[in-house]
């Protein structure tokens, strides 16, 4: 699907709508409200009353294809094969127009709305990522793109040992849009919030060379400042060959992420 296709779907109302939200007592207060208590109060951008349903449809339909095709799959599947899967298999059922609009704009608005300000890193929805590009690691799931990011993984398990792993490598724009509307979903709609956890689809430096390690047995707190915490994080931050993509108060607006390899 072109990106001319998806600008005839995209008629709909706006997916963005400013909301206070009472940070106190968790609940969505309107804009237009009339609002008189002293609770802290912060403007953000979430996603609108009037489509959350359908990004909840959509969100979900991409999970389905996530369990139909694999976890491993999912990492590299391109937005084609995704509208192939959905039209012919009645498991995951067709994305309706409403979900297609809802994909296009969470890949092509400009992010700088709700506070990222990273570089674009894929023009296109529908970008491909090759086979023949990249490298599936044994035993994790997950690819590499063959040339300096497998070198450079493979270098880091030799310098820094057994205990170094791979938690997250080679994303499509599928994989990246799946996990952004996660972190938007539990974040009961918010897209300023999420943005400052994950880049938006088009804007991941997993889809074009980087990768994400831990320390094997530490589970999810390889994805929180506590891994920065460990020998194997002070290990990384010694090696002249590879850097920190997101450090701490980075200029993209993205949460500090010590996990996180930028190959250079």
């Amino acid at each position: 699907m072109d990106r001319r296709t998806f600008l005839s779907l995209a008629a709909i109302s706006p997916i963005y709508a400013k909301e206070h939200y009472v940070l106190q007592k968790n609940i969505y207060i309107p804009k237009d409200s009339l609002y008189t208590q002293k609770e802290q109060i912060q403007t953000d951008l979430f996603i609108s009353d009037e489509d959350r349903d359908t990004f909840v449809s959509a969100r979900n339909r991409l999970r389905k294809v996530k369990r139909f095709i694999g976890y491993g799959n999912f990492n590299i599947v391109t937005f084609d094969h995704v509208l192939y899967y959905s039209k012919n298999y009645s498991t995951i059922g067709k994305f309706t127009k409403k979900e297609l609009a809802i994909l296009d704009k969470l890949f092509y608005e400009n992010p700088n709305k709700y506070g990222f300000y990273g570089k674009k890193t894929t023009q296109s929805i529908t970008t491909k990522i090759s086979k023949k590009d990249v490298h599936k690691v044994p035993k994790t799931g997950h690819y590499l793109f063959k040339g300096k990011a497998l070198a450079d993984y493979e270098r880091l398990k030799k310098d820094i040992g057994k205990n170094l792993i791979l938690t997250s490598g080679v994303r499509s724009v599928v994989k990246q849009m799946s996990l952004y509307m996660d972190k938007i979903y539990s974040l009961k709609g918010n897209i300023t919030q999420a943005s400052h956890s994950i880049a938006p689809p088009a804007y991941s430096y997993h889809a074009i060379k980087d990768f994400d390690v831990g320390k094997k047995g530490y589970g999810y707190d390889n994805f929180t400042e506590r891994f920065a915490k460990t020998s194997e994080f002070r290990e990384l931050k010694k090696l002249s060959y590879i850097a920190m993509r997101y450090q701490k108060n980075n200029k993209d607006g993205v949460r500090y992420e010590p996990w996180h390899v930028k190959v250079i």
